[in-house]
């Protein structure tokens, strides 16, 4: 058991923790949480003994191996996969004494002890984790310093992982995973035998790995059992038992005080006021944990909706330069109200199409057309250095809308979800997150049609990323996502398309089937998932495939039209009926009696009409979410 005792703690003159305690039981697997900047990260370094609490401590069972990822993976001439063998120190170590032992005892002793520790084994485990974080067998054999820091961080996290600690701790081990790296090792964790402590905003790690989650808040460490959900419920109905006594202990305070100086000068009642007032000296007061205010986030509509399909692509091959083609012979069509996230593993082509999309990289071959006076905005992590580290979020806003009144620049600043103490702070003192919804706020300044996101979540907590889900739905463009936030792809996202092999198209399943897929084998993704084997056995002729395409979208963009045209009679129907409402309550006070039969009638055919066309429209909306 990991205990952790009256801990206070201060960083540069700040009170991180206050007399803060929690136990971990041996095996669990625990999620850190709290706010940015609350100390999470300070706790794993105390844990570790980095760092020394001023009051109180941390016990660990002893002999117990801790293990954290390193801050940076080795650029070395190692493989991959030797380099996660390495982790082993005991392995390593027994491996290389073999080679020059000589005394028949003790090669006896060191051969028995390989093979209690597994040692014959340990490179299909270790390749087994590095293929499970992205890493194919031709990557494995390859040398660390081929690697870019992103990549490296994985090999890393492999490293830790195969060298199986005691108490292993992670500090946001997705932000350098895709969705099908975070897939897996949610997996991993949930399976691992020992005990596990994670820092992560990620929800859905959080609810499948964790059975526990430890809340950082406060200066205070609150222990509770089950994910991220049970966690968030229990709490608020907490919160809401906490305000209910607090109420009750309030109301009880003022009765006695209002006893207290009404009687404290009796005679009579000396004795009954005085015993009031020591109840009130010694009634602890009840305090409440008020949440922080989380700022909401809000992406700006286009006013006028662009003509489907926005963007419409035939025959087209991209890539870099005169290099081969990454992606081949994409025949896809994007609409403007499409809700697509993007599945596939890193370096198959996602950003490449994402930046197809957005005008940034030209096809090689084939036509991309777009429509008229398309906007288009994309997110992506590297574009934080695009921001000037001296400019403030009011300089970098000030740029976009020169000649406007300070008061309106301000206000738009605001509405990126950056208050007042954060307008006129440099850029390079601003948090990750601040610094990602400054750049979220500039480029969808101009209300785009089409907005793509490449992991918009790698710097938001749980509840700025939830602000994200709500932005991107109150959205009324068209959204492409890219992100290995799980609970972000199915909050936000209508439909799936798998970037794979060489190509991209639609994905026949949800995020659980997809989940099963990644957990399949190295060969998953390469299997069809097609339902319609008879269709497979029969292929169409391209010529009338298109066809067949062109007459399906034709009648789509028919039925788009008509969805429209029903919504509007749907509006003005109910405003209608609101009027006649209002008619109807001034002819019963006044007590018109024909002029009621006959408002009575309107409303009824307005009724009735409203009903006609409300069928018609979830008719054809339906027939457009099937088709």
């Amino acid at each position: 058991m990991i205990a952790i005792n009256d801990l206070t703690f201060r960083m540069m003159g700040r009170l991180l923790f206050d007399k803060a305690s929690a136990t971990v039981d041996v095996g669990a697997k625990v999620g850190l949480v709290g706010r940015n900047g609350t100390g999470k990260t300070t706790l794993f370094k105390m844990i570790t003994g980095e760092l020394h609490p001023e009051s109180g401590d941390i016990s660990v069972p002893k002999g117990a191996r801790i293990g954290q990822v390193a801050q940076e993976a080795p650029g070395t001439q190692d493989t991959l996969l030797e380099t996660v063998l390495m982790a082993d120190l005991e392995r390593t170590a027994l491996m290389k004494e073999a080679e020059t032992a000589t005394d028949a005892q003790r090669i006896a002793d060191i051969q028995m002890r390989l093979v209690d520790i597994d040692a014959h084994s340990a490179e299909a485990r270790a390749g087994a984790i590095l293929h499970g974080l992205g890493f194919d067998a031709e990557a494995q054999q390859r040398p660390c310093g081929d690697f870019s820091g992103g990549w490296r961080m994985r090999v890393a996290l492999a490293a830790i992982l195969f060298s199986e600690p005691d108490l292993l701790l992670l500090d946001e081990p997705t932000n350098y995973l895709d969705l099908e790296g975070a897939l897996w090792l949610e997996n991993y964790i949930a399976r691992y035998r020992h005990t596990v402590i994670i820092i992560s905003h990620d929800r859905d790690l959080l609810n499948k790995a964790c059975n526990a989650i430890i809340h950082l808040e406060h200066q205070n460490l609150t222990f509770y059992r089950g994910g991220y959900d049970t966690f968030e419920r229990t709490r608020a109905e907490r919160l809401m038992l906490q305000g209910k006594m607090k109420e009750k202990q309030d109301a009880k305070r003022k009765h006695m005080e209002a006893f207290v100086t009404r009687f404290r000068a009796k005679a009579s009642k000396a004795r009954q006021a005085q015993s009031r007032l020591k109840a009130l000296e010694k009634m602890q007061e009840i305090s409440i944990a008020v949440d922080e205010r989380v700022a909401p986030l809000s992406f700006p509509s286009p006013k006028k909706e662009a003509a489907s399909p926005i963007i419409n692509m035939e025959s087209v091959n991209v890539g870099y330069g005169d290099a081969k083609p990454i992606l081949k012979n994409l025949n896809l069509r994007l609409d403007a109200d499409d809700r697509i996230a993007l599945l596939g593993a890193n370096g198959n082509g996602k950003s490449t199409f994402a930046k197809l999309l957005s005008n940034r990289l030209q096809e090689q071959a084939g036509s991309v057309t777009r429509a008229d006076k398309l906007r288009i905005a994309m997110f992506a992590q590297h574009q934080l250095d695009d921001l000037v580290p001296e400019q403030s979020p009011y300089d970098h806003v000030r740029k976009l809308m020169p000649g406007e009144p300070e008061g309106k620049v301000r206000g738009r600043v605001a509405r990126m979800g950056l208050g007042a103490d954060k307008m006129d702070t440099k850029a390079q003192d601003l948090s990750g997150g601040e610094r990602a919804r400054l750049l979220l706020g500039i480029v969808t300044f101009d209300a785009p049609h089409l907005l793509i996101l490449d992991e918009p979540t790698n710097h938001l907590d749980i509840d700025s990323r939830e602000q994200l889900v709500m932005a991107l739905n109150d959205f009324n463009g068209a959204v492409i996502l890219i992100s290995h936030d799980r609970h972000l792809v199915e909050a936000s996202a209508e439909s799936l398309w798998l970037v794979n092999n060489g190509t991209v198209g639609p994905y026949d399943g949800d995020m659980e089937d997809y989940k099963k897929l990644i957990l399949k084998g190295p060969d998953a993704e390469s299997k069809p998932r097609k339902k319609d084997v008879e269709s497979e056995a029969q292929p169409v002729k391209k010529q009338e495939k298109r066809k067949d395409a062109a007459q399906l979208r034709l009648e789509q963009d028919a039925t788009r039209k008509r969805v429209k045209q029903l919504e509007g009679i749907m509006k003005k129907a109910e405003e209608a009926i609101q009027k006649l409402d209002k008619l109807l309550a001034q002819a019963s006070t006044n007590r018109e009696v024909g002029r009621i039969r006959e408002l009575a009638t309107k409303k009824a055919e307005f009724e009735r009409r409203l009903v006609e066309v409300e069928n018609e429209w979830l008719k054809l909306s339906s027939e457009l979410e099937t088709s």
